[in-house]
């Protein structure tokens, strides 16, 4: 093959004239003039077949040839470059030299930008977001994340919204790096984070008004993931987000969009209990209500200890919402309102309605063997064992709980432990011939349920 490749080389360069010899590097043209245009285009030639067969060792002199000697000739010299080179370093056993071949990839990217930045379609942002997509596999965690982030910096300035995905995802990561390695870079991350959320959003909403389905995937995965790393970076303060926030909804309390992302990003990093969060709730729910704007007002009447008027909310938002387990949690709410109130019956109704809507709800099943035990001495105010009895009801929920759901098990343990040791004695039963161990009992009063008797 690397005879026949040679032979077509040379007859292509057969045709050129000699004139006089300089390279593109020094002349500024894309090939250079005379002898030494041939050599680039006959290296060119060469590299070529060898590199897009994966034979990266004999295209790797040809192509060093026409990258040092005219850089600007063709893109193909950067699309392959990029991969002999991360050839030469999976190949490459010294830690010095491995390192001079990551500084000379990271090279062939800024050549490419300088020759090919102003591309159309892979201009300066795309080739930036692959360089650090480089600089972050071969570094690992020996990353420069300042240094990373100011390479990335660039594509942002220069391309605004238009910035290519990766490359933002990649200046966030940075800076969020950054931002762990010194911490007084947090209020510029949560800056970099804000700025790089909105170019996803403007990016969304032209990929769903172009009804692009491809990209629209695309970005939300990057929109998503960037504001989980958000939620867990430490930086999301409630304080902090209180200050950048609050001018910046009055400005925008008829803009819809901005509300719901503001309130959507508010109960990620779970800052529910400030002023923005209900101001944000209460400008939604006047122009467009909405669950997540209701359930922001009735935490806001919870705050202002408005029992009545967070029901009221919590239960709009319940008929607003669509997603059953994001029901049951407007559910439970009531019903933990309901039990405050001591109005035990209405909340055991809404701690029935959780399950119907989530099964699994394991707090709901909590919830009301607690209101059981609460109340065995209101059930039987005159009979202190069938009060105790009452425990029997309340510790059938509490093995429910742990059954559906595992997350609680261990407070559902604590409770049945609990409740266990007040169960009536044998002594006691004897007492009360409608109480018989292993025998069903139906416990009166409000309860209104057949338990065993342990």
């Amino acid at each position: 093959m690397r005879i026949k490749v040679l032979l077509a080389a040379f007859g292509l360069a057969a045709g050129i004239s000699g004139a006089y010899a300089q390279t593109g590097a020094v002349s500024g043209t894309q090939f250079g003039h005379g002898e030494d245009s041939i050599r680039c285009i006959t290296n060119i030639s060469l590299f070529g077949p060898y590199a897009k067969s994966g034979n990266f060792k004999d295209a790797l002199p040809f192509w060093e040839i026409a990258y040092n000697e005219c850089p600007g000739a063709h893109k193909d010299i950067y699309l392959h470059g990029v991969r002999i080179v991360a050839w030469e370093i999976a190949n490459e056993q010294d830690p010095a030299k491995k390192e001079a071949l990551i500084d000379k990839l990271m090279g062939v990217y800024d050549k490419r930008i300088k020759y090919f930045g102003n591309d159309k379609r892979y201009g300066t942002d795309w080739i930036l977001g692959r360089k650090a997509q480089d600089y972050i596999q071969y570094k690992g965690e020996n990353i420069d994340p300042k240094l990373l982030r100011d390479w990335l910096v660039v594509a942002l300035d220069g391309y605004g919204e238009e910035t290519e995905a990766l490359a933002v995802s990649q200046f966030l990561f940075a800076s969020l790096q950054y931002m762990l390695k010194e911490p007084a870079h947090k209020e510029q991350y949560i800056q970099d984070y804000l700025r790089a959320s909105a170019i996803f959003e403007a990016q969304l909403a032209t990929a769903a008004a172009t009804n692009n389905a491809k990209d629209e995937e695309t970005l939300k995965t990057y929109k998503t993931a960037a504001d989980l790393s958000f939620a867990g970076s430490g930086a999301a303060d409630c304080e902090i987000l209180q200050s950048l926030y609050a001018e910046k909804v009055e400005q925008n309390k008829d803009n819809m969009d901005y509300l719901k992302e503001t309130l959507g990003l508010l109960k990620r990093v779970r800052c529910l209990d400030i002023d923005v969060y209900f101001a944000a709730s209460r400008y939604v729910h006047v122009n467009e209500p909405s669950a997540e704007s209701a359930v922001g007002l009735g935490k806001q009447a919870v705050r202002d200890k408005d029992y009545e008027l967070a029901i009221k909310y919590f239960d709009e938002a319940a008929d607003l919402e669509t997603e059953p387990n994001s029901k049951a949690d407007d559910y439970y709410m009531i019903a933990l309102l309901m039990y405050e109130q001591n109005n035990l019956s209405r909340a055991r109704q809404y701690a029935n309605k959780v399950l119907e809507q989530n099964p699994g709800y394991g707090s709901a099943y909590l919830l009301i063997g607690n209101m059981y035990a609460a109340s065995s001495k209101s059930v039987y105010p005159n009979d202190a064992v069938l009060a105790r009895a009452v425990y029997n009801v309340a510790i059938d929920k509490f093995e429910k709980a742990r059954q559906v759901d595992p997350s609680i098990a261990d407070e559902a343990n604590r409770l049945i432990g609990t409740y266990r040791a007040y169960l009536p004695s044998t002594e006691d039963i004897f007492m009360h011939p409608d109480l018989e161990k292993g025998k069903p009992f139906t416990i009166g009063g409000w309860i209104g349920e057949r338990t065993t008797i342990r």
